[in-house]
């Protein structure tokens, strides 16, 4: 079964297109389904290191660019790719995914009873254009204590995450005093770019 299907006329014009999503995340691929879009999960090995001359506002649509661009040379017609990269940005610096328990730990202590920036970019490209759209929200934690924090690192385990949480976890459920934005841009994927994108593609 064909899950445009379910979506026309609203997204009528993908039927005869093959989305890609280049992302092994169970959340932005959850998300994705949420629009009823079928899509094929097609992920490259790429570089992620980060120039130490650009500015964190700008590192979102650097990375979802550089994922994009490693498939140039691979896509064929009809096809849609999709990239896309999450960041968390505090006090003017980019908060990546922790290596250790302890460094996300200090993240999260970073983070508790103030305000950061979620950006998120996603590039959708085909054989003859790219486009990069950005998205930002405003989160507010209130203070955590430390034994919370590390109650969540412990059973949460969120190492794969960009400033070692996830607002759809506990810690989003009793940390997160408000969020200015999209919540699912928090989640790492802004649905409502991505259905007006793919809705006009």
């Amino acid at each position: 079964m064909n899950l445009i299907s379910t979506m026309e006329p609203f997204l009528s014009n993908l039927t005869k297109k093959k989305i890609i999503l280049a992302s092994n995340s169970p959340r932005r691929q959850e998300l994705l389904k949420g629009l009823g879009i079928d899509f094929e999960v097609r992920v490259n090995t790429v570089d992620e290191t980060i120039p130490k001359d650009i500015q964190a506002e700008y590192v979102a649509a650097y990375l979802s660019k550089l994922k994009s661009e490693s498939f140039t040379e691979k896509l064929i017609e009809n096809e849609i790719l999709i990239t896309s990269d999450t960041v968390v940005i505090a006090d003017g610096h980019v908060l990546g995914k922790p290596n250790t328990e302890e460094e996300a730990f200090d993240m999260l202590k970073s983070l508790s009873g103030s305000s950061h920036s979620v950006m998120t970019a996603v590039t959708f490209r085909d054989k003859s254009r790219q486009i990069t759209l950005e998205d930002e929200t405003k989160v507010t934690f209130r203070f955590l204590e430390e034994e919370e924090i590390w109650h969540y690192i412990r059973h949460y385990k969120p190492m794969d995450k960009a400033g070692a949480y996830g607002i759809q976890e506990w810690i989003g459920f009793m940390g997160v005093e408000r969020i200015e934005g999209s919540y699912y841009n928090v989640m790492g994927f802004p649905l409502h770019l991505v259905y007006a994108q793919l809705k006009k593609w």
